[in-house]
């Protein structure tokens, strides 16, 4: 096992001899080096990589001590290296001056050997115990990341496994979500960096886009006899079909015990309300404005959009031009008005997403 290293730095020396005598006993641990001005400090620094310990002299030839403390500050040595500053000016001149570069500790001439032993053992063990505790730490840290990304998979696997059964069960083509999860990331991206007041971050972006796969997961509730039908639905089976948006989120609040997650957050705004519209006028809870999710109102016009360029068993598909100008033009609800320069934003991504499909993977 590589030795651990101790530098004693002093111009004269006795000095360094006296000080490299206190370690005599240890000599089975530490491997003593010296140095006998600054100039060969930072050469024994940079030659060596077990450094423990620098006793350090302050007034030296060719280059001061000070001068070394500077060397390890611009290199950021001195939060892993402890010095121990030995020096015989008054306290007025160099102590101040010395905790300010944030050494472990001043000592000033004459001192006691033992005493400087005992401090040094002491500052060794500190800062040792310091960075096994930061290696503790990271290492927890890698395995709480390994354990959200084994979670983030289990989620994503239950959400494509949602999302197929309810695809399988209507008569939506199954390109469907990864087509709602491409439009959604495209619109949130442009309001993240279009409209800054909103909030959205990358990490956010990324929730709300793979979140918005979970929209119709509500319609698994809805029986076929509704969800099939091969014509336009009575407004009684209308009012049925609405409540997919309420049994969405009841199936969410059972299969997430942590409902203070962001991704749930995003899910469940998503889920509940992806239909409301900006004047009020859509369901369930009639939302207006403001008050409609961000999440929510990026990914009603994607679904939107998709289910006009889309062809259902009660209409043929509208043409992406078509659906363009029917959504700027307000003709399948209001929408916000931020929300549809996003949308303008994203036209040509939006007009080419089959073959942008073919070409990508989205995840």
């Amino acid at each position: 096992m590589e030795k651990q290293q101790i530098l004693v730095v002093d111009d004269e020396e006795i000095n360094r001899e006296i000080l490299m005598e206190m370690f005599h006993d240890d000599l089975d641990e530490y491997e003593l080096l010296e140095a006998c001005n600054g100039r060969e400090a930072v050469q024994q620094i940079e030659d060596n990589h077990n450094l423990v310990l620098i006793l350090l002299d302050v007034v030296m030839p060719i280059m001061d001590g000070f001068k070394v403390l500077e060397y390890m500050e611009e290199r950021g040595l001195l939060k892993g290296i402890p010095v121990i500053l030995i020096t015989g000016e008054t306290i007025q001149d160099s102590e101040g001056r010395a905790y300010a570069f944030g050494v472990a500790d001043v000592i000033h001439k004459p001192f006691y050997p033992y005493i400087v032993k005992r401090r040094s053992k002491n500052i060794i063990e500190l800062y040792q115990n310091k960075r096994n505790m930061e290696a503790r730490l990271k290492e927890q840290e890698k395995e709480i990341r390994a354990q959200e990304k084994e979670i983030r998979e289990t989620n994503e696997f239950m959400i494509d496994a949602l999302s197929t059964v309810v695809e399988s069960r209507s008569a939506e083509t199954g390109d469907h979500t990864k087509r709602i999860k491409f439009y959604t990331r495209i619109m949130a991206r442009h309001l993240m960096e279009h409209f800054p007041q909103y909030g959205l971050t990358p990490a956010s972006v990324d929730a709300i886009s793979r979140a918005s796969v979970m929209h119709d997961v509500g319609k698994i509730g809805i029986s076929d006899t509704i969800l099939l039908k091969p014509g336009r639905l009575t407004p009684e089976e209308f009012e049925i079909m609405k409540t997919h948006t309420i049994i969405g989120c009841e199936i969410l609040e059972k299969l997430y015990k942590d409902r203070t997650s962001e991704f749930y957050h995003y899910c469940y705004e998503i889920c509940r309300h992806h239909h409301e519209r900006w004047d009020g006028r859509g369901y369930p809870d009639h939302l207006a404005g403001d008050d409609i999710p961000i999440s929510a109102q990026i990914v009603a016009v994607a679904d939107v959009y998709d289910a006009l360029v889309s062809p259902r068993v009660y209409k043929s598909s509208f043409t992406n031009v078509k659906a363009y100008e029917m959504i700027m033009n307000g003709e399948c609800g209001q929408f916000s008005p931020d929300i549809l320069e996003c949308f303008r934003l994203a036209r040509e991504d939006f007009f080419n997403i089959m073959e942008m499909i073919g070409v990508f993977e989205f995840s």
